[in-house]
């Protein structure tokens, strides 16, 4: 039977005389046969507050002393969360059991799980956790947070202590993320984030928990994208399009809610969701009103019109006129980007990714409209695509020779350079900007096989000018092409790799 009584033992350490019995209990050395015998006094006096309990429902005169003392055998156990080590004792007495029906003791398991607890006895806190899942633990917190009144401090203070103990076994164990979810959690977050509550510590919280769960998780973006989970994330992130966040940690929820959304974007089917909730035309906004979103709305748009899923959202994007908003965004990196910590870095990476998909998946008129842009003004936008070329190439081309120093060392010292260390290597050469250049000479031989001939005489009289290389660009696209379609199926992976081939012969 779950106790009802969950406020005054949420937070609060016993007051007066409890507090000094605390103290003694607590300078008492603890070993196996202390905690055998704490845990044994708390199986006790939870039956015998559980049978007051039932027989007189009406009357909490009868079981109130009790409480008292099972409140105080709780206290004393805290102990055991410096000893995670003795923590399969909890399991064997079958206290975990006890502890889960009476969820008065939250704050209790918060300390149980901390993580840095957690990782000092590996083998103990995994037999914590695995008798904490058996006992549906995520199911029971959450019906648990549902009876709490957050208007009450102390019943606040049990919400954030829960989604602690959420945290921190999901951080121990990714794995339960599904579970968890399933359990009844993404439902309350979601809930609990749409309230028209005043903003929170315990609503920052919420935001961080579902950007937890939805990390590399397909099973818990295609939940939220049938519990409607894409218009709450919208609707949410919409304050933000004509008013900053007012705080730090306002600005964090709301990175939070789009990284959200971002993951959730990576499965196909909630693109559609996506397009459908209008969330283009909320981008776009942002990207017109120039506030602090602006920079997470760019992510999101790459994350919406990636890869071949990302057909219909290129198309909804030029038809809402969205070419107006990202060639200027393309022409010039603005200066704030600064002030919400991106580098000048991402900000071309998420631009040139976003035309870069829109030549890939334009057709017909939408395509066209997309190519005369180029035209414009003197093809001012292809002078700027090789400016960026130049800009990238160079930064790449020092880091290829920081590496081929590196290697000629380790050769030189006889160490074997593996496939990890040659993946460490990529890894750099991308950080370093290979991965914007590629996007870069996707975008030039797009445009120079369009059929218009001025762009095709543009790209190629700025690279001869500047001493640039068409062999280069290949060489670029070769290994851009060899590293595509990462999970995607092999016939994909084939095609897109001949399409790319073929754009590169003709370049």
């Amino acid at each position: 039977m779950l106790n009802p009584l969950s406020v005054a033992v949420f937070s609060e350490m016993p007051e007066g005389g409890g507090q000094t019995k605390l103290f003694e209990e607590l300078r008492k050395p603890v070993d196996e046969s202390s905690v055998k015998k704490m845990i044994l006094t708390f199986e006790k006096r939870s039956y015998k507050n559980q049978e007051l309990r039932i027989k007189f429902p009406d009357n909490p005169e009868k079981f109130m002393e009790s409480e008292l003392d099972l409140n105080d055998i709780i206290q004393e156990m805290h102990v055991i969360a410096t000893m995670p080590d003795l923590y399969h004792l909890l399991v064997e007495l079958n206290a975990v059991h006890s502890l889960l029906g009476l969820l008065t003791v939250v704050d209790l398991l918060q300390e149980l799980t901390d993580i840095d607890t957690l990782h000092e006895s590996e083998e103990g806190a995994e037999v914590l956790i695995d008798a904490l899942l058996e006992g549906q633990v995520v199911a029971l917190l959450v019906q648990n947070m549902e009876r709490l009144d957050e208007q009450v401090k102390e019943e606040a203070d049990g919400i954030y202590n829960t989604l602690a103990i959420i945290e921190n076994m999901a951080e121990f164990r990714p794995g339960l993320c599904t579970e968890a979810a399933q359990q009844g959690l993404m439902q309350w977050l979601l809930k609990r984030i749409k309230a028209k509550m005043p903003f929170d510590a315990n609503k920052l919280y919420c935001s961080e928990i579902l950007a937890i769960l939805l990390q590399n998780n397909d099973n818990t973006r295609e939940l939220l994208g049938e519990m409607d989970g894409i218009d709450v994330l919208l609707q949410q992130l919409s304050v933000f399009k004509r008013h900053n966040p007012s705080t730090a940690e306002e600005q964090e929820m709301m990175e939070n809610l789009f990284d959200a959304l971002c993951s959730c974007l990576m499965l196909p089917a909630n693109r559609d969701r996506f397009l459908r909730g209008e969330g283009l035309q909320l981008m776009n906004l942002m990207l017109r009103e120039k506030k602090v979103s602006r920079t997470s709305a760019l992510k999101v748009l790459d994350h919406g019109m990636i890869g071949p899923e990302g057909a219909d959202n290129c198309h909804k994007f030029v038809d809402i006129l969205g070419l107006r908003t990202i060639f200027p965004l393309f022409m010039k990196t603005p200066k704030k980007m600064k002030k919400t910590g991106t580098s000048e870095k991402e900000h071309e990476e998420h631009v040139s990714s976003i035309i870069a998909s829109m030549l890939r998946n334009l057709k017909s008129q939408q395509r066209s409209r997309l190519l005369t842009k180029f035209t414009e003004n003197d093809c001012e936008k292809v002078d700027r695509l090789m400016e960026l070329h130049f800009k990238y190439l160079e930064a790449v081309q020092q880091a290829d020779k920081r590496i081929e120093g590196e290697k000629h060392e380790m050769v030189r010292r006889g160490e074997i350079l593996d496939d990890s260390m040659e993946d460490e290597f990529y890894l750099r050469r991308l950080d370093a900007g290979l991965f914007v250049l590629q996007l870069i000479c996707y975008i030039m031989v797009e445009i120079s096989n369009s059929g218009i001939s001025q762009l095709q005489q543009r790209v190629h009289q700025i690279l001869n000018l500047r001493g640039g290389s068409v062999k280069v660009v290949r060489h670029i696209m070769r290994e851009y092409a060899e590293s595509i379609g990462d999970g995607k199926s092999d016939e994909f992976k084939e095609a897109e790799r001949k399409r790319i081939m073929d754009l590169v012969d003709n370049f």
